[in-house]
């Protein structure tokens, strides 16, 4: 025996999407509020401007006619004498400065270990601690070299070999 289900539907379930809507109230209709055109804000703040103006005018008023303001330097204060005059400091020669005297009193090219040798031996200048100051007085010869050009108290004289550009010391 046959039933007769082919024409009836099954509830489909309840879903967010297959749920029936809930009725909304209808809202009112909105009413924007007036729009008051902006206000340009000042620069600067009305305070401050009082306070410039008020001053502009104080400084109109003590100006005399056809002078420009113009601004007094304080006075230098003298140094106080003292007991005893302070020698200055003798400034430590550097390595280029030493390189320069080595190289002009040898007369012949150098290599830069050469020059810093030499330069330990005169008691013109040692390295503070550096591994390489061989390099670093390298590098250093080739950056005079470049930003000086025919200037510079240094020529190269061959690979690794710098020459003195000046004859007896520097």
């Amino acid at each position: 025996m046959k039933t007769a289900t082919k024409n009836v539907k099954k509830p489909a379930p309840k879903t967010a999407k297959t749920a029936p809507k809930k009725a909304t109230p209808k809202a009112a209709p909105k009413v924007e509020p007036k729009v008051e055109p902006k206000k340009t804000m000042p620069l600067v703040d009305p305070r401050i401007a009082e306070k410039a103006k008020a001053l502009d005018a104080a400084v109109a008023k003590l100006a005399t006619p056809g002078l420009k303001a113009t601004r007094k330097e304080a006075p230098k204060a003298e140094p106080k004498p003292s007991a005893k005059p302070e020698p200055k400091k003798a400034r430590k020669m550097g390595a280029l400065d030493a390189a320069a005297i080595v190289l002009a009193d040898a007369g012949k090219p150098m290599r830069s270990k050469e020059l810093i040798a030499e330069m330990a031996k005169r008691g013109l200048w040692t390295s503070p601690g550096g591994k390489t100051p061989e390099a670093t007085l390298y590098a250093a010869i080739l950056r005079e070299i470049g930003a000086k050009g025919a200037a510079a108290r240094f020529a190269r004289a061959g690979k690794g070999e710098f020459a003195s550009t000046k004859k007896g010391g520097a």
